[in-house]
């Protein structure tokens, strides 16, 4: 039952950075239970992805009908891990970049990076000896740091923390039922209302992408993109599941690396995705810069 594959290293390990950065905006508020289980959503978990970087984090997807179990025994451990649980309803974005097929499932978060443990929940005996296989390997990783097992400290911010506007709202409840129609049209409607409106831009844009890349078998859209090097369709379904797990300068990379050679509607296709990507990563990052600038020399 158990899947412990724990090694000396996290090459290999799932990507979260593109999911943190699409969801850098603090999430309304809910109070953990203490400060050794936490619960997560497709927001929150930005906090356990840095947290992870000092102590480890394991994380229990559940949902439906099935409860969260670990509690006690993360909490036995006196510090030297953080829970994290996530309900896979309320958090499709992060069950989909963990690429959980089953529920319950248990990760650890070793600086940063996701590594499986196991499906389903062993016995007692058995998660302790997976949890101290993961202690070990978190040390060889440099995670070796512990935190107060009193009540989780709330953000700087939390308490003064303005609600979503109605429509943002309702578009984050409609992502936490994963209704992505319903999210769609409650940002649509915010950008009609407020063309400005740059959080509502950027939340259509990731719900644009998640409708695409939902659609998608990722080894049949790259083995094609490396038999079709050359079309446009192709590159751009890669494109979009490198933004989705996060490889942001790949997808960059790969779009830009058309332009030249595509016809002036293929360059309007290009052009327009980049300038998605850009809203959905974040003007200010810095490869958003870099990518904007070669699209530029590109175009001039």
């Amino acid at each position: 039952m158990s899947d412990p594959r724990l090694g000396p290293a996290l090459a290999g390990a799932v990507d979260l950075s593109g999911l943190v950065k699409k969801n850098q905006a603090p999430p309304p508020a809910a109070a953990p239970s203490s400060g050794l289980v936490r619960d997560v959503d497709d927001r929150s978990v930005a906090a356990l992805v840095e947290l992870s970087k000092t102590v480890p984090v394991i994380l229990e997807v559940y949902g439906g009908e099935v409860a969260p179990v670990l509690g006690p025994i993360i909490e036995s451990y006196q510090g030297r891990f953080v829970l994290g649980t996530v309900r896979g309803e309320s958090a499709p974005e992060l069950v989909k970049a963990l690429q959980v097929e089953g529920i319950p499932t248990v990760l650890a978060l070793i600086a940063g990076q996701p590594v499986p443990l196991f499906k389903g929940i062993p016995a007692e005996q058995e998660v302790r000896a997976i949890l101290d296989q993961v202690l070990g390997f978190a040390q060889e990783n440099g995670v070796t740091g512990q935190v107060d097992p009193g009540p989780a400290p709330e953000a700087e911010g939390d308490q003064n923390e303005p609600a979503l506007p109605p429509l943002h709202q309702e578009a984050f409840d409609a992502l936490s039922r994963n209704d992505l129609p319903g999210a769609k049209a409650a940002y649509q409607k915010a950008l009609a209302e407020a063309p400005a409106d740059a959080d509502a831009a950027a939340g259509l844009a990731q719900v644009e992408l998640l409708e695409r890349v939902y659609a998608l078998d990722a080894d049949q859209v790259r083995r094609a993109a490396a038999e079709q090097p050359e079309s446009v369709d192709r590159a751009l379904e890669v494109a979009d599941l490198d933004i989705s797990g996060g490889h942001v300068e790949d997808a960059f990379v790969r779009v830009l690396g058309l332009y030249s050679a595509a016809s002036d509607e293929d360059k309007e296709r290009l052009r327009e995705r980049l300038l998605t990507y850009f809203t959905i990563v974040g003007q200010a990052a810095p490869e958003v810069k870099k990518a904007r600038a070669h699209l530029t020399s590109l175009m001039f």
